[in-house]
């Protein structure tokens, strides 16, 4: 297992080398430029040209390309266009935010998800498993910025029972339990739309694993054993489903990280994906490419884990 863990991550390189020269050459591609946002009345050409040859924009782009790729191996990640502050810092202030908002959302869907899709399917075409599959269906029908401004019209402008924006009220200064349920109620919108599409998509995966498992000869036979349902579902058809559930598991969370620009810039919540928008708009190619990294290592990540997770819950499975 060792060996095919570093073998992975050897192989991961020259991927992330491929998506961050992709990456590049589009946002190069983008119309406009780093400092259009910069060009006015009052900058003279002279300092416009200042600032080119300071960002080394009229550098090719493969000269570009490698000494951000060279500076990036030093562990520099560049300085932003916009406000001159090394991008890594700017990430890693908005991280804790953005880890907080998908941490619940994945949270949220296991806890929901799970208990649902198995009564769903052990209840197969009752009551219950015929709301839970068409409220699942109208989860993952239902766009997520849509769901959001609903949410902000019915319970913060026509029943004011939430908050619309932000982590915090910066008119209170509330500490203790007042401060968490301050924090609570702002992340309660944020958290529901972004956990919704996760719940209902994980919801109907394990319906369907379970229901493919339940049919096999072997989980006939255990009930032929006189094992209580709660066995045969939980040990045997659980288990044995387990795969399907751990692959959707592996790409939902790049999709809540994903799913966080929308969320974070609907309701002004100040993580990562408000800073993804905020930087595309000011073409802060520097800080975009930094996410655009963080991103694709969490996918590399998320499938590597799962990789590890199907040899420890399927013996079945070994790598060499």
């Amino acid at each position: 297992m060792g060996r095919y863990v570093v073998r992975r991550t050897l192989q991961a390189i020259p991927l992330l080398i491929g998506i961050s020269g992709f990456g590049f050459l589009l946002l190069q591609m983008t119309p406009g430029g780093p400092l259009a946002v910069a060009e006015s009345s009052l900058v003279t050409s002279a300092d416009m040209q200042r600032l080119r040859d300071k960002y080394g924009l009229d550098d090719p782009l493969y000269v570009q390309y490698l000494n951000w790729a060279a500076d990036l191996a030093r562990g520099d990640w560049g300085t932003s266009f916009n406000t001159g502050r090394p991008v890594i810092e700017m990430i890693w202030d908005r991280i804790p935010t953005t880890l907080t908002l998908t941490g619940l959302a994945f949270l949220i869907t296991l806890l929901i998800s799970v208990p649902v899709g198995i009564l769903a399917a052990t209840k197969q075409y009752s009551i219950f498993d015929y709301l839970s599959t068409s409220i699942a269906f109208l989860g993952i029908s239902v766009p997520s910025f849509w769901l959001g401004l609903i949410l902000l019209y019915v319970f913060t402008f026509t029943l004011g029972w939430l908050p619309s924006i932000g982590l915090s009220d910066p008119r209170q200064d509330h500490e203790g339990m007042a401060a968490l349920w301050d924090r609570v109620r702002h992340l309660i919108m944020p958290v529901t739309v972004l956990a919704l599409a996760s719940t209902a998509s994980l919801t109907r995966y394990l319906r369907a694993a379970i229901l493919d498992v339940v049919a096999q000869d072997y989980v006939r036979t255990a009930r032929a054993k006189g094992l209580s349902e709660r066995i045969v579902i939980g040990v045997h058809a659980l288990r044995n489903s387990a795969i399907p559930i751990v692959t959707v598991l592996a790409l939902e969370l790049p999709d809540l990280f994903i799913g966080a620009v929308i969320t974070e810039s609907i309701f002004a919540i100040p993580g990562m994906g408000r800073l993804f928008v905020e930087s595309a708009n000011l073409r802060d190619y520097p800080v975009l490419m930094g996410i655009l990294m963080i991103a694709s290592v969490l996918v590399i990540i998320s499938n590597l884990v799962a990789d590890v997770v199907y040899g420890a819950i399927d013996p079945r499975i070994s790598y060499p």
